[in-house]
């Protein structure tokens, strides 16, 4: 019986100033006792929210990483895709994942596309239309609400009736995840609280985690969602307990850099609340939807 620390993968880029990328995805999947294997897509002075920043495109380098990483016969338990450059970088990462995939291999795509009914600054139609086959590859995906509508080619809508919603994670299933995680689901009858809905293909199961809204935006909520489900499914947690496990500490972040005078561009304080990522889940908030 083999005992050693798994290992991921984790394709993203790098920003000097915030607390996003692979400035979470690093420290949260550390604490959860799994070693990273960072592999940039790009370094940036700041995160793109911000309103200039420098860009280092790393593209050119992305495919002597992967030399290098399968002449040392590398093994990877996971592996992690956040924001891509261009679409040249999706043809990489696919190329990545042909390369080092195995059968027990949990491959985590988070198609970072926009929020708010928008894309992102730096992409386009191209980019969406490369990140809609790249979700072929994935075990699970984590797109917010924006992201799944544009993964569909249909118009965002702020709020949509859970059945449509049921469906919609239905149809992107059938591109190939197991696991379809929508995150940033509001209800119109229910201001006060925000949802993350997933649905599990394996056994045919929807589940539902709420939490109260707090009226206030931090970069890098995404990031930090999805480098926690990853750490946690890789740990053995079932799919809601890694869905709880993410959205209370995410909230205990946001509530923790809450009342402090303080740059929200910045992301949540999370060197308060790494170490809560050890204890056990508190409060089982989980539903079946």
């Amino acid at each position: 019986m083999r005992n050693r620390v798994k290992k991921v993968a984790a394709i993203h880029d790098l920003s000097g100033c915030g607390r996003v990328s692979l400035n979470v995805v690093i420290p949260i999947l550390s604490t959860m006792g799994i070693e990273t294997y960072p592999l940039p897509t790009a370094v940036l002075s700041s995160h793109t929210q911000y309103p200039g920043y420098s860009f280092l495109d790393l593209t050119d380098q992305m495919p002597l990483f992967i030399k290098q990483w399968k002449d040392l016969n590398i093994e990877f338990d996971g592996i992690y895709s956040g924001y891509l450059g261009s679409h040249k970088q999706v043809a990489i990462v696919e190329e990545f994942i042909r390369t080092f995939q195995h059968s027990e291999q949990l491959v985590v795509i988070d198609p970072v596309l926009g929020d708010n009914g928008t894309l992102y600054r730096a992409l386009n139609e191209d980019m969406v239309t490369q990140m809609r086959r790249l979700i072929n590859y994935a075990d699970v995906i984590t797109p917010n609400m924006t992201e799944m509508f544009l993964l569909l080619n249909k118009p965002f809508k702020t709020y949509i009736p859970t059945e449509e919603l049921k469906e919609d994670l239905l149809l992107l299933a059938e591109n190939g995840p197991d696991i379809v995680i929508v995150t940033s689901v509001l209800e119109k009858d229910d201001p006060k609280k925000t949802y993350v809905v997933a649905y599990n293909k394996s056994t045919n199961r929807f589940w539902k985690v709420s939490t109260n809204y707090l009226p206030a935006h931090y970069p890098g909520t995404g990031d930090t969602f999805t480098s926690i489900i990853t750490g946690a499914l890789l740990q053995g947690d079932s799919l809601p307990i890694a869905l709880d496990r993410a959205v209370q500490f995410i909230q205990m972040g946001m509530r923790a850099t809450f009342g402090y005078e303080y740059d929200n561009l910045e992301g949540i304080l999370l060197e308060r609340v790494l170490k809560s990522l050890d204890a056990p889940v508190q409060i089982n908030s989980y539903e079946l939807l």
